[in-house]
């Protein structure tokens, strides 16, 4: 077998056009897999510089360096529900620096003539705000100090050229991501009397995108990395694999259309102003259906997403939940939403990826209020209708949590929220039980009552469910 570098793969100098914070496996699975194919596809020719956003990580920027920055993607999943395969050698990579072990190298990338992009993603909490961060160290604490001091020593050496202002693409999995790292760099430039030059130089020459990403990538394949090797010819030990399927949403200033033309490589990226009613659109679609999935799969002795889509009473469930009561409470054309939701929907059938019902359970409560309610009452307030299967997903998650499930269950919630379910479980005033759970403003920030029938008809869901038992619960919803 060849061992994976520059003597045994021809790898091209490419300009650093990209400094990019985190060397995670989403990035390298998801971004710069995106970059290497559109260099290839003659649409860029952009180099990638990872900048470690924390110190440590000596064993990655050695194996990185083993391996001259080569690396493949391993993607599998389901495209028009057949199988597909897809291996790619990335080798848009450039370096792998750390600048807590070498602030020159990193201030240097940083302040170079050809650097046009920023893309992080330096997980939910690496976006916040550190009151009196040091922006003389080198470097900052936080990620938004080290993005003032830099992009202010850049100011500094470009004399505020505007056209020397970057354009920032956020990663990280939280709402407004690039709109909130702007506030926060802001924020800090205000704090250190940076000045108000600096300050508009941020505003109307830098550029920050709020992103939405998904693609499900669970890493480093080690239980088969001997016949991944095999089969793709190298000792490759940097192999991330992850599915198949891929969106990523960029929203903010039209420019990064032109900066960034992933879309015209044939890549499932799109540009729009404002990506807030795509994230909500997604949310409702994928994200509900997870959240209303696991409490009825589960209680079907269903172990993964696969196991449940293999089970037709939580298919049926699911594409009825969404096409009947998700997709009509929605304000776009149904034609395109029906084709959007078929994508995301045919994940679930993914026979390679093991996403486990519990892992996706985790803080259902909170979960099922952002994700389920807007359609519990849209379909009551828009349509004049009871969304009755997400209603149902309620009802099963309460039945799930309270202990009395069929299945031995254990929530990973906030504790006091489960206790309270538990512990005021009633058998002989099921009703009163619901009631008090949906009336518990600690629990829930939303008032359920906007769809008058929800306390009832959680009632009888877990009523049927206690007494019948899932699958003829369900069974019987789905064929009514």
């Amino acid at each position: 077998m060849n061992p994976l570098n520059a003597t045994t793969v021809e790898k091209p100098v490419l300009p650093v056009k990209i400094l990019q914070f985190g060397e995670g496996n989403f990035l390298r699975a998801f971004v710069d897999w995106m970059i290497d194919k559109a260099n290839q596809a003659g649409k860029m020719n952009h180099g990638v510089a990872i900048v470690q956003p924390i110190a440590g990580g000596e064993f990655v920027r050695d194996l990185f360096a083993k391996q001259d920055n080569l690396y493949h993607v391993y993607l599998e999943g389901i495209k028009d529900k057949q199988p597909v395969k897809e291996v790619a050698l990335v080798k848009c990579i450039t370096g792998v620096n750390n600048p807590y072990s070498d602030y020159k190298t990193y201030e240097s990338i940083f302040l170079s003539e050809e650097l046009e992009m920023i893309v992080s993603n330096t997980t939910e909490a690496g976006i916040r705000y550190e009151e009196g961060d040091d922006l003389n160290a080198e470097p900052p604490a936080s990620f938004p100090a080290k993005m003032t001091a830099l992009l202010y020593k850049r100011f500094k050496k470009f004399n505020g050229d505007a056209a020397k202002g970057l354009s920032v693409i956020c990663c990280e999995l939280i709402e407004d991501n690039g709109s909130t790292l702007r506030q926060y760099v802001l924020q800090h430039a205000t704090a250190n009397k940076l000045g108000s030059d600096f300050e508009n130089w941020v505003k109307t020459s830098c550029h920050f995108y709020d992103t939405l990403v998904d693609r499900i990538v669970p890493g480093f394949p080690k239980e088969n990395i001997k016949e991944i090797q095999a089969e793709i010819g190298y000792e490759d030990n940097l192999v991330v694999k992850g599915e198949y399927f891929h969106v990523w949403a960029i929203g903010g200033d039209s420019s990064i259309k032109q900066k960034l033309p992933l879309d015209q490589a044939g890549l499932n990226v799109l540009f729009m102003d404002d990506i807030r009613e795509f994230r909500a659109k997604k949310v409702r679609i994928l994200n509900g259906s997870h959240t209303g999935m696991v409490p009825v799969a589960l209680q079907l002795g269903c172990a993964t997403v696969m196991d449940a889509f293999n089970t037709p009473e939580v298919e049926k469930f699911i594409n009825k939940m969404v096409s009947e009561e998700t997709l009509p409470a929605i304000d776009e054309d149904p034609e395109e939403l029906k084709k959007f939701a078929g994508k995301i929907l045919e994940r679930f059938y993914n026979p390679y990826l093991k996403h486990y019902l519990k892992d996706i359970s985790l803080n259902s409560l909170s979960k099922w209020e952002t994700r389920n309610f807007p359609t519990v009452k849209d379909n009551f307030t828009k349509l004049s209708k009871n969304a009755r299967l997400n209603t149902f997903s309620f009802a099963a998650l309460l039945v799930l949590y309270s202990g009395k499930s069929a299945v031995e269950f254990t929530p990973n919630d906030t504790p006091e929220f489960v206790s309270f379910i538990q512990t005021t479980f009633d058998a002989a005033n099921i009703k009163g039980w619901v009631e008090g759970i949906v009336q518990n403003k600690k629990i829930w920030k939303e008032d359920f009552s906007a769809s008058p029938y929800f306390i009832d008809e959680v009632t009888a869901g877990v009523t049927a469910i206690l007494q019948q038992g899932m699958k003829a619960a369900v069974t019987a919803l789905i064929n009514h």
